[in-house]
């Protein structure tokens, strides 16, 4: 089937009213994801049929005025990376604390897979990575700044302490689709700085389109669904997702006697709380028990929720 990100920064007049027309929409088709709408626009992967998706687009493009195609990233998967189908109203569709910011009136230059290789090279210019920590040890560009985020909340922190030690060097910022880089760009705009590039449709549409001799990125790409992460070729990875702490884990690290399916891993089996651990004890017994008979316990195979 396929799984298909998408996201629009674009003025939604009630999102409420939206919310609740894109569930019926999509529920008619048999998709299966979660979709964000606020008004500042909506933020979604879907998974299931590709007429069922278009169809979707069909209906935001008609409801609000939008005269282009939309862009999304659209990848195949053996199996439905979600369990069910979810509209949510926000008060942002990628939360950063700053519902004021408004990427669809100012935001960065955006440039092509081609054009990034020759930004990225220039030594004048500041790359900056805009995912969360645990994103980029999967993978990045080489020489690309690590915020040392922990979710997209703590940016504009980060983009100040940027931002006083001056505001003339070029910025090429990127991130996995191309929503969270969006509306960084435009609040380093605000912030002064005057030359501002993003990686046009993100990581994922730069693994698509630039040819394997070309290729600057280095490890996989972490994606917010089962699958944990793609590799070069946008094919599931080689990671899987702690339960507890929801970080990617490298088969080296569940090769660790830290791991515990289920349970803890390497990354946070110092810091679990006694009553939680408990209680991920009792579902990993639960969960054998159920595979020993041959069914599958509720919530084993639940994809993490996205950022």
């Amino acid at each position: 089937m396929k799984v298909v990100s998408f996201y629009r920064f674009v003025g939604v007049a009630d999102a409420a009213e939206l919310q609740t027309a894109l569930q019926a929409m999509c529920e008619q088709h048999q998709l299966l994801g979660t979709i964000l709408v606020a008004d500042e626009g909506f933020n979604g992967t879907l998974a299931g049929s590709a007429a069922g998706v278009r169809a979707v687009f069909s209906f935001l493009q008609q409801t609000l005025d939008i005269v282009d195609e939309i862009d999304a990233r659209w990848t195949d998967a053996r199996e439905a990376p979600f369990r069910r189908m979810r509209v949510r109203h926000k008060n942002e569709v990628v939360t950063m604390g700053r519902a004021d910011i408004a990427p669809h009136k100012a935001t960065g230059k955006h440039v092509s897979a081609a054009e990034w290789n020759r930004l990225i090279a220039d030594p004048e210019t500041l790359v900056i990575d805009t995912r969360n920590h645990y994103e980029i040890e999967v993978g990045t560009f080489p020489g690309a700044v690590d915020p040392g985020t922990d979710s997209f909340r703590e940016f504009p922190e980060f983009a100040q302490l940027l931002a006083e030690q001056g505001t003339d060097k070029p910025l090429a910022m990127f991130c996995t689709g191309g929503i969270r880089c969006e509306k960084a760009t435009a609040l380093m705009q605000e912030l002064g700085f005057s030359e501002v590039y993003q990686l046009q449709g993100g990581i994922l549409n730069y693994l698509e389109n630039v040819s394997a001799e070309d290729n600057r990125w280095d490890g996989e790409c972490f994606v917010f669904d089962s699958r944990v992460a793609v590799d070069r070729d946008r094919a599931e990875g080689g990671y899987v997702q702690c339960h507890a702490c929801r970080r990617p884990l490298s088969t080296e690290e569940l090769a660790s006697t830290d791991y515990r399916e289920g349970v803890s891993c390497p990354k946070c089996v110092g810091s679990l709380q006694p009553e939680r651990a408990e209680r991920l004890e009792e579902r990993r017994r639960q969960v054998k028990i159920a595979r020993t008979r041959g069914e599958k316990h509720i919530g084993a195979d639940q994809g993490p929720p996205r950022s």
